[in-house]
């Protein structure tokens, strides 16, 4: 009488089984964080060719009107009015643009996709909301008369001090050199606000936590910045908000100087 051989049993052990869990998991982990770092990518193209094109923009402005875009232009009799400039830096660049922008919810070039905020949510008086900040003052604090920016020769105090007259063409020391128009961050001392129609260095610094957590998330710790002569770099938020070298502070100033008299003691 032949014996029979017992079946091996073919299910899996509960080890055999969790290992296999466990594989599938990270694998599912890997696939998420690939994709996740492709979607970071993507957004941060899409930034860059929106601050190029606004670069672009303010450029063919410039060549137009042998001047920078006003950041603001009240039309009353009391402060008069510059015909050349739109209501807001925004507005004008947008006419360059063959946009008639009117209200405050800005689409397409004026939002980064990688921006926490929606259109409309920024607390801004300068004009419509736009995730991308103008360079209108330089180092100068908002309590200064001189700017040392771009959006015109005095520090806007509205209405009582608009910034005109305008930057012209010619006073740009160093237009290589000198930032014009990127993301719409506020920073200093590792604080940083967002939501901005400007792009500034704050002095003195502010806190604000869920702001800064905000930037330091958009572009991984960095910025996207055009300057006047049209090329974009993207550099760390501590170079560009808190690196006190003359080389980095004169990237802030029309005059090509680091004016460190500005910085907070």
């Amino acid at each position: 009488m032949k014996l029979q051989r017992p079946r091996a049993d073919s299910a899996l052990s509960l080890i055999e089984l969790l290992v296999v869990i466990a594989i599938i998991a990270v694998l599912a982990a890997l696939l998420l964080l690939s994709v996740s770092q492709g979607k970071t990518r993507a957004q941060s193209v899409v930034c860059v060719n929106n601050v190029r094109e606004l670069g672009q923009a303010m450029q063919s402005f410039v060549s137009a009107k042998r001047a920078y875009p006003l950041e603001v232009n009240p039309r009353t009799a009391t402060v008069g009015s510059n015909p050349d400039h739109g209501f807001s830096w925004i507005e004008s660049l947008g006419k360059e643009l063959g946009q008639d922008i009117k209200g405050r919810n800005l689409k397409g070039i004026w939002i980064c996709p990688a921006a926490a905020k929606k259109p409309g949510d920024a607390d801004d008086q300068s004009g419509p909301y736009s995730c991308y900040g103008y360079n209108a003052n330089g180092l100068a604090a908002l309590t200064d008369t001189n700017s040392l920016g771009l959006g015109g020769h005095f520090v806007r105090h509205y209405p009582s001090r608009p910034p005109a007259p305008a930057v012209a063409e010619t006073e740009v020391a160093t237009p290589s050199d000198m930032i014009g128009i990127g993301d719409g961050f506020m920073g200093n001392a590792g604080n940083y606000f967002d939501g901005a129609a400007w792009i500034a260095r704050m002095s003195p610094p502010q806190t604000n936590p869920v702001s800064t957590a905000a930037v330091k998330t958009r572009h991984q710790g960095k910025a996207n910045v055009v300057f006047c002569d049209g090329h974009v770099e993207s550099p760390k938020l501590k170079s560009l908000f808190e690196d006190t070298s003359d080389a980095a502070l004169v990237r802030w100033n029309r005059d090509h100087l680091p004016h460190r008299e500005e910085l907070s003691p």
